[in-house]
């Protein structure tokens, strides 16, 4: 049987972080167009994308792009277009929510589902796969336990977030957004009042607890368990964060890129999904780029903590507790060393978050870069301080941090009319240039050859590595200029060549017949904001189908999130785990904000919570 690939997906802004994730290790990356992308923020002009498509296909990584929002009637026309322009470029394949788009005629491009349409079912995952989705993208709120069920009962290629930011409610679930301002989630348009702090109260108004961030979770760091995941059927490790910084896609995609490197040399059934050798001039960490704490989110059940209350903010690695304040100084006890320039931060015994940059180290007296007493600041003994942003680690990421190289094997052979330079590298890829020349046997034999395999072994400016360099028997002299152009046009031939290897994805036949969809009722939730989408489902058995959120505004009190999240369970109240009675709080129970009030259900049985708005 042949070794299953494991793809490492990793995010891009833009082209410049897209090179940056493709030469850091990444097997694919996925970038947002000018239009139709759920990270509204990123989105790339058509050169752009190109420009990485070239880069990518290199080493026969791919590019993937997110045109996952719903879409409008008017949209429609433009979308095709826009995806006819993304085949004609090279794109792999597309990520997309609207349902509308499998009735229109495409290009054969590959369809994958976003989370977006919230994948948690297998009765779900069966309906995407039968209605020619090639790669389905699991809700990340999915266990270990329920990714085999859909594993075993589908055979569509599963895709499961890794790593990076928490979306609190179900992927395409959300409306808090659209609600509260007109800012839509599912047009990519979120304001993340999710990371807002709330007030928690009962239904008089009392406070129950101190306003904190009850929506806000940690971010997602599944660096241990993927073994785990790649057991239970999932073949592509994806890494959230199109909005973050380039330290963070650099760092973020060398940490799981050696993490699954190592997995494969330990496990003959898997294998790379990319082509090329990466080394690093730092060694990655997760902590130190944007980081606010982890969390593996249910991937074993309900356990632990997720939810990050006392800040939505980076809190970034955990140095040590605070053993001395001074007027101008403080130390650390067991922390690790700190450097000028380094921000720390830490939770003051009111729960807020403070924070300083590093002004000056002298024999473990760490000296603020604030004004005033520290013995007068919040900062005291046995405060817990965290680095959120590591000096030193900034500027090594700063600078060119990783090389991918694909290993090249060169054979310098005589034809009749001079000499021809072969290449085949790591994937059997071939090319073939010639250099007409006068044969000129060389005076000093090894010397001549010895110059010759130096000037071939040369390619620091190209995608390879040396390999095994061969030449012919007889020693003889060529000019090293003429053996440097030789290689260069060498460099040129296999470069093309690879990229005319390059493996793309066939596209699937739509399908003819049409597989009934689970649900027969389908309510606002279902986003469906085009006609294209209303076709969709009335082919696929579905009787009452509701216009979305955003061609329709619900009215009255309407779920506005579903969340595997529980407030209860987070605070020690949960009565399935702690027992009915003792410190229960009666329902109902609400969050507010600064007037926005929005009741809390949850649903035992299911273990969720919905947030319902009210009037």
């Amino acid at each position: 049987m042949a070794p299953k690939s494991l793809e490492l997906l990793a995010p891009a802004k833009n082209l410049e972080y897209g090179i940056a994730a493709v030469n850091h290790g990444a097997d694919a990356v996925y970038i947002g167009a000018g239009k139709f992308s759920a990270r509204k923020a990123a989105g790339n002009s058509l050169g752009d994308i190109e420009a990485l498509v070239a880069h990518a296909h290199r080493y026969h990584a791919r590019v993937y792009v997110a045109l996952n929002t719903i879409l409008f009637d008017a949209e429609l026309e433009a979308a095709r277009d826009l995806i006819q322009d993304l085949y004609n470029i090279g794109v792999d394949a597309l990520i997309i929510q609207d349902m509308g788009l499998l009735e229109m005629d495409l290009p054969p491009i590959p369809l994958f589902a976003s989370t977006q349409t919230d994948n948690r079912s297998l009765d779900w995952v069966r309906f995407l796969e039968a209605s020619g989705f090639q790669r389905v993208i699991l809700a990340r709120e999915l266990s270990l336990k329920e990714i085999r069920t859909i594993r075993r009962g589908t055979r569509v290629p599963l895709e499961a977030f890794v790593h990076g930011a928490l979306c609190v409610s179900y992927s395409g679930r959300c409306y808090m957004s659209a609600s509260l301002g007109g800012r839509s989630a599912n047009r990519g348009e979120c304001a993340q009042a999710c990371r807002l702090p709330w007030r928690l109260t009962d239904a008089s108004g009392r406070a129950l607890e101190k306003q904190r961030y009850y929506l806000s979770l940690k971010d997602m760091d599944r660096s241990a368990h993927l073994a785990a995941l790649a057991d239970a059927g999932i073949t592509s490790f994806k890494i959230e964060g199109r909005l973050k910084d380039i330290s963070y896609v650099k760092n973020i995609t060398a940490w799981y890129r050696q993490k699954l490197d190592a997995l494969m040399e330990n496990a003959s059934e898997y294998c790379r999904a990319s082509s090329g050798t990466v080394t690093y001039s730092f060694s990655p960490n997760p902590e130190k780029t944007f980081y606010r704490g982890g969390t593996d989110y249910f991937l074993d059940g309900c356990r632990g903590e997720i939810h990050s209350f006392d800040t939505p903010k980076s809190m970034g690695e955990r140095l040590g507790t605070v053993s001395q304040v001074a007027p101008d100084h403080f130390r650390l006890k067991n922390g690790p060393g700190v450097s000028n320039g380094d921000g720390l931060c830490y939770i003051d015994r009111s729960n807020r978050l403070q924070g300083f940059s590093v002004n000056g180290v002298d024999q473990g007296k760490i000296r603020p870069n604030q004004s005033g007493n520290l013995t007068r600041s919040p900062l005291h003994k046995g405060a817990v301080i965290f680095r959120n942003h590591d000096h030193q680690f900034a500027k090594a990421l700063g600078t060119n941090s990783a090389e991918r190289r694909v290993r090249l094997d060169l054979t310098l052979a005589e034809t009749p009319t001079g000499f021809s330079l072969s290449g085949q590298d790591a994937d059997g890829v071939q090319a073939q240039v010639l250099l007409a020349a006068e044969k000129i046997a060389a005076d000093k034999p090894e010397q001549a050859r010895a110059n010759v395999k130096k000037q071939l072994s040369k390619l620091g400016q190209s995608i390879f590595s040396p390999g095994r360099v061969n030449l012919p028997e007889r020693a003889y002299f060529i000019p090293t200029g003429r053996v440097n152009q030789l290689r260069r046009d060498l460099m040129d031939a296999m470069t093309r060549a690879r990229v005319a290897a390059h493996p793309r994805i066939p596209a699937l036949p739509r399908p003819t017949e049409c597989w009934d969809c689970p649900e027969k009722d389908l309510d606002f939730q279902a986003n469906v904001a085009n006609g294209k989408a209303f076709e969709f489902y009335k082919k696929r058995g579905v009787t009452t189908i509701a216009p979305g959120f955003e061609i329709t505004p619900p009215q009255g009190e309407i779920s506005v999130m579903t969340l595997r999240h529980c407030i209860r369970y987070a605070l020690g109240r949960c009565p399935k785990e702690h027992g009915r009675g003792s410190g229960e709080w009666p329902d109902p129970l609400f969050l507010e904000n600064e007037g926005r009030r929005f009741q809390i259900v949850t649903d035992c049985k299911r273990c969720e919570m919905r947030l319902i708005r009210q009037e």
